[in-house]
């Protein structure tokens, strides 16, 4: 007959369950998130408020300002979260799925707006958190340029976009709770929603310095703001969307198909990584364990 103190199973615990965390958020690394995505708006909608006088719509030099700039500003970034615990087990994580992110960009670049990439950045921002997510998206970017030759004026802004939407996933509701069918239809959805707007904010980039357009989609300096907002959705609907629908399509099959296997793979991998578990240094007269 077993006593009531006799070891047992155990009950699973929330603490049991929660997930672990490749990059723990401290004060100086949400300051430096919010800095730099502060940072990263300005530079995506400054042109829409700049005056008829800046001679904007025909500037070469706003572009590469900001692909000089941005990286910079994204290495600092990295840095400070790095600071707070991005160990050798975590930069091998981010250089793995960096790596498979770059590799399937090439997949589908160009092609109709398949980019099947954007699935795994949503999976691994869920499960390994925002801080680590936004890290990974840029990266991956970056990685995924050098090896198709996309190196250009646009490539910070790719790096900024994929950051805020790996992050994005790693700051949606229930990461130690939600399982299941509620969790695929969440992380599709917001996968969906995340391809949209990525192309929708990539055109922004691109968008006021594009000559030639007709009067209704071109970028007009100094019209007044609700003015040239429309004209920017109507060159969105014109130019992008048979894109942007694809890319939203493809990120939501995948998630559904792959997802419940990736989600746990990568769940699996952090906890064999414990991320979240304290550095212990045993000495000699420990003896062997």
């Amino acid at each position: 007959m077993r006593t009531p103190d006799a070891a047992g199973p155990t009950e699973p615990t929330a603490t049991a369950d929660r997930q672990a965390r490749a990059i723990r958020l401290g004060p100086r690394s949400v300051a430096a998130l919010a800095l730099i995505s502060a940072i990263g708006v300005a530079a995506f909608g400054w042109p829409l408020l700049a005056d008829s006088a800046s001679g904007l719509a025909h500037s070469k030099d706003a572009p590469w300002l900001f692909a000089a700039l941005l990286p910079l500003l994204l290495a600092v970034v990295v840095a400070t979260i790095a600071d707070t615990g991005l160990d050798a087990k975590a930069i091998a994580m981010l250089g793995v799925l960096a790596a498979a992110g770059a590799a399937l960009r090439p997949l589908g670049a160009g092609t109709a707006g398949i980019e099947p990439m954007f699935f795994l950045m949503v999976l691994s921002g869920r499960v390994l958190g925002p801080g680590f997510g936004f890290v990974l998206g840029a990266v991956s970017m970056f990685a995924s340029a050098l090896l198709t030759g996309g190196v250009g004026p646009w490539m910070p802004f790719q790096m900024l976009s994929m950051g805020w939407v790996s992050m994005g996933a790693g700051l949606l509701p229930g990461p130690d709770r939600l399982r299941g069918r509620r969790e695929l239809a969440m992380l599709a959805a917001y996968g969906a929603v995340a391809s949209l707007l990525y192309g929708t904010i990539m055109n922004l980039q691109g968008w006021p310095y594009i000559g030639g357009l007709t009067s209704g989609v071109s970028f007009v300096p100094g019209d007044p703001l609700p003015d040239n907002l429309a004209r920017f959705i109507a060159y969105c609907l014109a130019t992008s969307l048979g894109w942007d629908l694809p890319r939203a399509v493809v990120t939501i099959t995948l998630t559904l198909a792959l997802g419940p296997t990736v989600l746990k793979a990568l769940r699996r991998a952090t906890r064999k990584a414990a991320f979240d578990a304290p550095v212990e240094f045993a000495g000699p007269e420990a003896g062997p364990r």
